[in-house]
C-alpha cells in the first residue's frame, strides 16, 4: 500500500515539475528572456533524474527514524489534526533553515549541496539539481523537537514531501517582487539572492518557506536592482555530468587532506568553513575562483544541432524510464530494481559526458551497452515491459546500438576540439 502511494505521489510530482519547466521555457521565449540554455537544462534535468532513482531505491542510511524518537523521546501525544500539521510544518521549516545553513558553512557538508548551486542559470530546471552524494542522514537531531512534542508519524510522512515540493516554484527569474508576501514567505526574489555568487549575496537567505528565519538569525539580504544576481558557484564546476559535480568537492577535500603536511590540517579541512584550505595547499595547488562576477564567462561546450537534439532524446527516454521504474515498485524486488538503477546511472553518466565532449563517454557507453544486453537476457526482456509490448525488447536493443554509435561518432570527431578538460576537476 505504501509503495503504491509513494509511486503515485512521485509520478504526480514529476509531471508537475516537467510541465512547469516546459511552461517557463515557452514563456521565457515569448518574452525574449534568456532564462534557459539547452545543454545546461539537460544537465539539470539529468541530475534530478539520478536523484530520483536514488530516492526510489532508498540508498540513504537513516540513523534514527521518527518512529524511534517518538517512542523514546515524546513527552506528549498529539492527535493528527490541523494543529499538528501546522506545528509540524513550522518545525520542519525551522529545521531546514539550520540544515541548509550548515550545508553552506561547513566544508564537508557543502559537498552534499554544491550540485544544487552548480548551474550558472536560475530556472525551474536548475531546481532539479539535487544530490546523490548524501548516503547517510546527518541532520536527524534537528528534527528531535518534532518527536519530543509527540507529532504523529503520519503527520511527518505527509509534511516531509509537501515541504520539499513547496521549494520548487520560486526557482525562476520570470516573477519579480511579490508585495507584502516578501515579508512572510520565500519568494523568487529572495531565492535569486541565495543562488547568487555576488559578494553581497553569498550565504544569505537560507529559509525554505518562511523568510522570517533569515531575518531573525541575521542572514537576510534583499535583492538589489543595481546589483543583479550572478548564478553558479565561485569555483565553476566546468562539467555537465551530475555524477562528477556530486563528488568533486569531496574529492578536492580528500586530496587536500592527503597532501597537506600538518596532521591538524588533515582534520581541519573537513570541518572548517566552506572553502577553507591549508596554507601549503593554497601555495602548491591553487584553485581559481571567480574574481569579478559581472565578468563571468559561463561554461559552454561545442555542440551541433544533432548532438543537442540527441541530448533531448536521451532525456525524454530517461523520463519515460522514471515512470516505468515507478510502475515496477510493487512488481519487482529491490535487488532487481537495483539493476535498473545501475543502468540509469551508467546511461546518464555517459550522455552527460558526451555533452561535455569528454572521451570517458565511450568506455562508459560500452559498459552501459553490455550491461543493457545482460539485463535483456537475464530478465528475458526489459523489466517486464515485453509482457505488454513484445516488440520492446527489439526496440531497446536497437536503442543500445544507436546510442553507442552516436557516442563513438561524436567523441571521435570532436575530441580534439573539445573545450572541456575534466582532468582539471579530477587531478
Amino acid at each position: 500500500m505504501y509503495s503504491e502511494f509513494y509511486a503515485t505521489t512521485v509520478r504526480i510530482a514529476l509531471m508537475f515539475f516537467f510541465g512547469s519547466i516546459a511552461i517557463e521555457w515557452i514563456v521565457s521565449l515569448l518574452l525574449r528572456k534568456g532564462v534557459y540554455r539547452p545543454i545546461d537544462a539537460l544537465s539539470s534535468i539529468s541530475s534530478g533524474l539520478s536523484n530520483n532513482v536514488k530516492a526510489i531505491l532508498k540508498l540513504t542510511v537513516i540513523i534514527v527514524t521518527h518512529d524511534w524518537m517518538l517512542k523514546h523521546l515524546a513527552l506528549f501525544e498529539l492527535p493528527a489534526n490541523a494543529t499538528s500539521y501546522i506545528l509540524c510544518f513550522l518545525l520542519f521549516d525551522f529545521a531546514y533553515y539550520w540544515k541548509h545553513r550548515f550545508a553552506h558553512e561547513i566544508n564537508f557538508l557543502w559537498n552534499r549541496h554544491l550540485i544544487h548551486h552548480s548551474s550558472e542559470e536560475f530556472n525551474l530546471a536548475a531546481a532539479m539539481r539535487q544530490p546523490i552524494s548524501g548516503f547517510v542522514q546527518l541532520y536527524f537531531f534537528l528534527y528531535i523537537p518534532i518527536a519530543v512534542i509527540g507529532v504523529p508519524t503520519i503527520v511527518v510522512a505527509v509534511i516531509a514531501p509537501l515541504h520539499r515540493f513547496a521549494q520548487f516554484w520560486y526557482h525562476t527569474r520570470l516573477i519579480n517582487r511579490m508585495g507584502f508576501l516578501e515579508k512572510i514567505i520565500v519568494t523568487p526574489s529572495h531565492h535569486r539572492v541565495h543562488h547568487a555568487i555576488n559578494k553581497e549575496y553569498l550565504d544569505k537567505n537560507y529559509s525554505a518557506i518562511f523568510i522570517f528565519w533569515d531575518k531573525w538569525f541575521g542572514t537576510f539580504q534583499e535583492e538589489m536592482l543595481d546589483n543583479p544576481p550572478v548564478y553558479g558557484i565561485t569555483k565553476s564546476v566546468q562539467t555537465w555530468n551530475p555524477f562528477i559535480i556530486n563528488f568533486m568537492h569531496l574529492w578536492s577535500l580528500t586530496k587536500d587532506s592527503w597532501r597537506t603536511k600538518k596532521w591538524s590540517d588533515k582534520l581541519k579541512v573537513w570541518y572548517k568553513s566552506t572553502g577553507w584550505r591549508p596554507d601549503d595547499m593554497q601555495e602548491k595547488y591553487p584553485i581559481e575562483y571567480t574574481k569579478d562576477v559581472h565578468q563571468q564567462v559561463k561554461y559552454e561546450t561545442e555542440s551541433t544541432p544533432f548532438l543537442t537534439s540527441w541530448g533531448f532524446i536521451q532525456v525524454f527516454i530517461h523520463i519515460a524510464i522514471q515512470f516505468h521504474f515507478l510502475a515496477l515498485l510493487t512488481q519487482m524486488s529491490w535487488w532487481d530494481l537495483l539493476y535498473y538503477g545501475a543502468f540509469v546511472g551508467f546511461s546518464i553518466f555517459s550522455y552527460t559526458s558526451l555533452l561535455d565532449r569528454h572521451w570517458i563517454a565511450v568506455p562508459v557507453e560500452f559498459i552501459k551497452t553490455i550491461f543493457g544486453f545482460f539485463i535483456l537476457n537475464y530478465f528475458g526482456g526489459w523489466f517486464l515491459l515485453n509482457e505488454s509490448y513484445p516488440i520492446s525488447t527489439f526496440l531497446i536493443g536497437i536503442y543500445f546500438m544507436v546510442s553507442l554509435v552516436i557516442t563513438i561518432y561524436f567523441t571521435r570527431n570532436y575530441f580534439e576540439k573539445s573545450s572541456v578538460k575534466l582532468e582539471k576537476t579530477i587531478i
